[in-house]
């Protein structure tokens, strides 16, 4: 890993893992994030789209693999501290989230509980022929 300057600057946790951020391209929109390890990092920029690593599969997870949301990346970035990756993506078919709604930050504070802001735009069942 320290021999591979794509991996060499980034500062993995214990786990072996580093957050990322995924981030409309041409909006800014915040997506989503997802954890990566050395190897999920290589992958997207080999492959041109995000690979993340899914810890409760223990496993690699190719985002939109299942529901076809595929993220193809179009800029990688890191932060001051190394130790968070920032993914510009364009986010293929609209969908980020796994409950099927644009982006995983669809709840709002309103100073006394969450609210949900934004609509389902495909059901789990759809995406993914299971319940979420």
């Amino acid at each position: 890993m320290a021999d591979n300057p794509l991996t060499a600057a980034v500062h993995w946790t214990e786990q072996g893992l580093v957050p990322a951020i995924a981030q409309d391209w041409q909006t800014g929109e915040v997506l989503m994030m997802a954890w990566m390890n050395p190897e999920s990092l290589a992958l997207s920029v080999a492959e041109g789209r995000a690979v993340y690593w899914s810890r409760s599969r223990q496993a690699l997870w190719r985002k939109g693999e299942s529901s076809g949301n595929v993220q193809l990346l179009k800029e990688l970035r890191l932060d001051c501290d190394g130790d968070t990756l920032l993914l510009k993506v364009e986010q293929v078919g609209d969908i980020a989230c796994h409950t099927g709604r644009r982006h995983c930050f669809y709840q709002r504070w309103n100073s006394a509980t969450w609210q949900v802001t934004d609509k389902v735009l495909k059901s789990p069942e759809e995406l993914y022929g299971q319940p979420e």
